[in-house]
């Protein structure tokens, strides 16, 4: 477990200095448990609809508030995301991107973009502490 810790500290870290070199990055909040779709199961659908909305509305807050003077150049984007979990509950890389769906559309509102230039899109899932976030490393496509 230990070497594990180790590789997704290192994975941040190796992240943390690519964003500072030739990508943009952000940090986003991690996404509410109602969200993810194993746990969605029993939930009204319109509380659902309005954890999502304000997931989105907070995301493209705090995406704005991070990408100032940043703009796009037409191209596709490739999307590093990084989810720190919050608790040692083990998450599916598909569920995680699923319940990350209101911070992508956030992101995209932020930046001006459709959410279908997102493309790839990798996932990577590492030891955090609570709350938990997501690292979005962002690059242009050559």
């Amino acid at each position: 477990m230990t070497s594990q810790n180790e590789e997704a500290n290192q994975l941040v870290t190796t992240l943390s200095k690519e964003c500072k070199m030739n990508a943009t990055c952000v940090e986003l909040d991690f996404p509410p448990a109602e969200l993810f779709p194993n746990r969605a199961k029993g939930v009204h659908w319109g509380r659902l609809h309005k954890l999502r909305a304000d997931y989105r509305e907070n995301s493209a807050w705090l995406a704005k508030h991070q990408l100032k003077g940043w703009k796009h150049a037409g191209k596709e984007l490739m999307l590093t995301l990084t989810f720190e979990m919050p608790d040692k509950r083990k998450r599916d890389a598909d569920n995680c991107l699923a319940a990350a769906k209101g911070a992508l559309d956030g992101l995209a509102d932020a930046m001006n973009v459709n959410d279908q230039l997102f493309q790839p899109i990798l996932i990577y899932r590492v030891a955090g502490q609570k709350p938990g976030k997501i690292s979005i490393k962002i690059e242009e496509q050559t």
